[in-house]
């Protein structure tokens, strides 16, 4: 019979012998999947709320990345064992250096088809310019300061 308790082992697969640590394993589970949801809808959230495709695509991809990430992070430990979780940081490794990349090139493509931005954009980085906006923004809040000379 001993020979039978060392499988999980030989398999990889990490034991949890004692019920104390199985409840733990399911807590700190339960905190990943948990915040990985509520990073999802703030990503959700994001794309609804705000004003302009740049602002929105930076919500989400910053959100939604970290919330795949502790939610892969979640399975990888509830499953505990050393192909799940190598599997797991190939996953999270993957998203995280993919994500901005496509973010990057759909902000390109955004800006390449002269998408307007939104009202209150004060600087245009990619043209290294200020918006006309911007000026008018900031004559007006000169005039209401008493800054105007």
């Amino acid at each position: 019979m001993k020979k039978i308790e060392h499988w999980p082992k030989l398999l990889g697969v990490l034991t949890l012998p004692h019920q104390e640590t199985r409840l733990m394993t399911e807590m700190i589970v339960s905190v990943l999947i948990v915040l990985g949801g509520g990073f999802a809808a703030i990503a959700g959230l994001g794309l609804l709320r705000l004003p302009d495709v740049l602002i929105r695509m930076h919500a989400t991809t910053k959100a939604g990345t970290l919330a795949a990430g502790l939610i892969v992070l979640g399975v990888s430990v509830y499953f505990a064992s050393s192909l799940v979780i190598t599997k797991a940081l190939l996953i999270i490794a993957f998203l995280f250096l993919t994500a901005p990349v496509g973010a990057h090139l759909i902000a390109r493509a955004v800006y390449r088809r002269k998408l307007p931005l939104w009202d209150k954009t004060l600087f245009d980085d990619a043209a290294m310019k200020s918006t006309d906006k911007a000026s008018e923004n900031a004559l007006s809040d000169n005039a209401d300061q008493g800054l105007d000379k």
